[in-house]
């Protein structure tokens, strides 16, 4: 008698480590968001130019950019645990370095505190991103890279809450009011207000720990044997050598450096272009925008099952890129509008270009993917380009800096989308098509 064939052993099951993955795109959501709010509290804690509250954003994507390759390596070397873990830690540890920088009322110390937690995000980032890419069909990557993505924005509207409810004070004063108080009535007012963002980064930060510990008990994916010469300095080398990836990452520096900058700006620039608008109402703007983010990632992500990925990606940044344009030159209540609903047509970039970017790279993904979380430095240097411009020529007109990036992302996806279409006939369910 023929014997019955064995069956095929149980593929092992994640999934406790998918849902704190999916966790992790919030509170990178939220931490990146709060960044908002802290530029305008520090602008007034500490008598800030627009320029200044920038290294806010310079000094938290430089840490993005120096630790993206370490995180990668780390990754292929150790597994996805140790590196969310060791993300998770450093997160941890810069948002409870808030309370001693606030207590000594230091900008720079604050400046620190930032930089580690972005080093801690770059883990992060750099492990979640390719990890959920490899969860499933290549075909479906960009789609659920996307779906896993909708929690960032879920994030970033907490992170504008917490600012807003537990940072802001609402209590502005003018320069000649400033100027008419003694200077221990400015300090005080000046010591109350740095010392604002204490409770609510120690809470984030004791949560954040608490995640760390909860990674550890965690079992994840194995690792891919081929992974570790991959994330090698070889593996980096061949990878730079990929155009659509090159390309890639050019596109996502842009595309980090306008939406930071334009939801860094959001609240100066409803203040500055309506006037007397107060700080909790130029924060509700930023709210609402992450709001049409959130609505645009889940609204587009479902699109994908209909238009390609890189066609719908081009009418996005097109869209964007007007409604820049509109905001700049128009400014006002009218220009304010434009510029929150740019966030709906933004809501799917981040994820669609790293996709895109990441497709086809074989064993070389995660040398690849932190090439793409390398790109996040654009965050640091068109906010420094947006808070420069706009100390010689005014918020609105500074706009025209993200209204560029996208141009240059709407080449790409054009040209991501022609790759595709020549490689495999224009296939709807692949990645770039």
């Amino acid at each position: 008698m023929p014997t019955a064939a064995a069956p095929a052993p149980a593929r092992p099951r994640y999934t406790g480590a998918i849902l704190l993955t999916v966790s992790l795109f919030f509170l990178w959501g939220m931490a990146n968001n709060l960044n908002d709010v802290l530029i305008a509290q520090f602008r007034k804690a500490f008598t800030l130019s627009d320029f200044e509250t920038s290294f806010v954003q310079q000094v938290f994507y430089f840490g993005y950019f120096v630790f993206a390759v370490p995180a990668a390596m780390l990754t292929s070397a150790r597994g996805y645990k140790t590196a969310i873990v060791t993300g998770l830690v450093l997160y941890g540890c810069g948002a409870l370095l808030f309370y001693p920088a606030a207590a000594d009322s230091r900008y720079t110390l604050f400046l620190f505190a930032l930089f580690v937690i972005a080093s801690g995000l770059a883990f992060l980032e750099t492990a979640a991103n390719p990890l959920m890419t490899e969860l499933g069909d290549p075909a479906g990557a960009t789609r659920r890279l996307n779906w896993a993505q909708a929690a960032n924005p879920v994030g970033a509207i907490t992170g504008i809450l917490i600012g807003r409810h537990f940072i802001l004070s609402g209590i502005e004063h003018d320069e000649a009011t400033l100027a008419a108080m003694t200077a221990a009535e400015r300090l005080t007012y000046y010591g109350v207000e740095t010392r604002a963002v204490q409770a609510p980064y120690l809470v984030i930060g004791c949560i954040v720990l608490a995640f760390a510990v909860v990674a550890a008990c965690l079992r994840f994916p194995p690792g891919d044997p081929g992974a570790r010469a991959a994330a090698s300095w070889s593996g980096f080398r061949q990878v730079v050598h990929r155009p659509r990836l090159v390309f890639a990452a050019v596109a996502q520096l842009l595309y980090v450096g306008a939406q930071v900058g334009l939801w860094s700006y959001t609240i100066r620039f409803a203040q500055a272009t309506v006037p007397g608008l107060p700080e909790h109402a130029a924060a509700d703007a930023l709210f609402v925008s992450l709001l049409l983010f959130a609505t645009g990632r889940f609204i587009g992500t479902a699109a994908m099952t209909r238009v390609r990925p890189a066609t719908l990606l081009a009418l996005f940044a097109a869209i964007a890129f007007a409604l820049t344009v509109f905001a700049a030159l128009v400014g006002g209540r009218t220009g304010l509008y434009a510029l929150v609903a740019t966030s709906f047509f933004m809501s799917i970039q981040f994820p669609t270009i790293f996709a895109l970017g990441v497709e086809g790279l074989g064993p070389l993904r995660r040398a690849g993917s932190s090439l793409l979380i390398m790109a996040i430095i654009g965050g640091a240097i068109l906010t420094a380009a947006i808070g420069w411009l706009s100390d010689r020529a005014g918020i609105a007109t500074a706009m025209l800096v993200p209204a560029a990036a996208f141009a240059v992302i709407v080449g790409f996806a054009l040209w991501a989308r022609r790759r595709k279409s020549d490689a495999d006939g224009g296939d709807r369910n692949g990645l770039g098509g």
